[in-house]
């Protein structure tokens, strides 16, 4: 074999090197980002400075004035009037570190994508689709400011619409860049009907639906009460009173902290009974073989979570058992990603 048949060879595992470790730096700022969220660090930092913001106040008159321009928000005013400075620095540091995460994403993904493309390793396929993850990573950082703009003028955190949608998209880059990735290794297409293949990935769609909803959880601060498990509001189901009181009715699968809670829960237990599902037809279907390994670890994951989902709740919302929670979420939505990309045909 010639030295440029070798390099040829090599470039697609050069390439699944590089997007595997975008995604565990997308895996870590969602955890970190958890963490923002679940100390109220988000809003500790109330102007987007993509340059200069890399920088951290290098002073005490440095740190004075950032604390000046926190202190005129209303998060501030109303829930942590007279914080000291030692406390406004701990929360500063959270969010600087999400945001400085996100930027590195960003030159993590930028600078090898440029080199790649320069040296022609990149075939015409998939360049449309790093071009495309590209672009919702940019969008990722506007949406992320979007985001904490809502909290800084009327209310005391942000919007849980725009929470719900940055982490959503968040997840959505992630497995984009690990589908992109396990596309690259060899691999034997693996002979399974049809149904199991849209199984799986309705079980990837519902997962990423399910994130989203536990977004909306956290920004209206929901699992905070209702703090009891299996029953709700004192049911199995809630009053439809109490779940639909909001007009239009369909504003209560945001704002209604009852009927989000239950719907994340709902969403809960249809993932695994269909995870359940998915693992015996793929038995009765296939019998064997890395499908059945495969969807036997996305259940045991998908029960995993509801587990710790459960002890999240009833201990109503510490920050260990939240961010093992919101980790494992992106971890669940990796292994059914892997899942699912293994059912697709090698040559798709």
């Amino acid at each position: 074999m010639s030295v440029a048949q070798s390099q040829t060879l090599q470039r697609p595992g050069a390439i699944r090197a590089w997007l595997l470790l975008v995604a565990a730096l997308v895996f870590a700022v969602a955890v970190v980002g958890g963490a923002t969220r679940l100390t109220g660090s988000g809003l500790s930092i109330v102007e987007w400075r993509p340059v200069t913001g890399v920088l951290p106040p290098l002073s005490e008159t440095a740190w004075q004035a950032e604390f000046a321009k926190y202190k005129v928000i209303p998060q501030y005013k109303e829930l942590n009037r007279g914080m000291s400075l030692a406390e406004f620095k701990t929360i500063y540091w959270w969010e600087w570190g999400h945001r400085l995460l996100g930027r590195a994403i960003g030159a993590a993904f930028l600078l090898p994508f440029v080199w790649f493309l320069w040296k022609g390793w990149i075939e015409r396929g998939l360049q449309r689709r790093l071009w495309l993850i590209l672009g919702l990573g940019a969008l990722q950082g506007a949406v992320g400011w979007w985001m904490v703009a809502s909290g800084l003028t009327e209310r005391v955190n942000v919007s849980q619409y725009r929470l719900a949608f940055h982490l959503t998209l968040a997840c959505v880059i992630f497995a984009m860049l690990l589908w992109t990735a396990q596309g690259l290794k060899p691999r034997v297409a693996l002979d399974v009907p049809p149904r199991i293949r849209r199984a799986a990935m309705l079980l990837l769609i519902l997962l990423l639906t399910q994130i989203y909803l536990g977004a909306l959880v956290a920004g209206l601060r929901a699992g905070l009460i209702y703090n009891t498990w299996p029953l709700i509001d004192g049911a199995l189901v809630p009053e439809w009173s109490r779940l639909m009181f909001e007009q239009p009715w369909w504003r209560n699968f945001f704002e209604n902290p009852l009927t989000v809670q239950f719907s994340h829960r709902m969403m809960a237990y249809l993932l695994a009974v269909l995870s359940l599902l998915h693992v015996v037809d793929v038995a009765r279907s296939v019998r064997g073989g890395a499908a059945l390994k495969g969807a036997s670890i996305v259940a045991a994951a998908v029960m995993l979570q509801a587990i710790i989902g459960i002890l999240t709740l009833l201990h109503v919302t510490p920050l260990s058992l939240a961010l093992l929670h919101q980790a494992m979420a992106v971890a669940l939505l990796a292994i059914a990603v892997l899942h699912a990309a293994r059912l697709v045909p090698a040559s798709a």
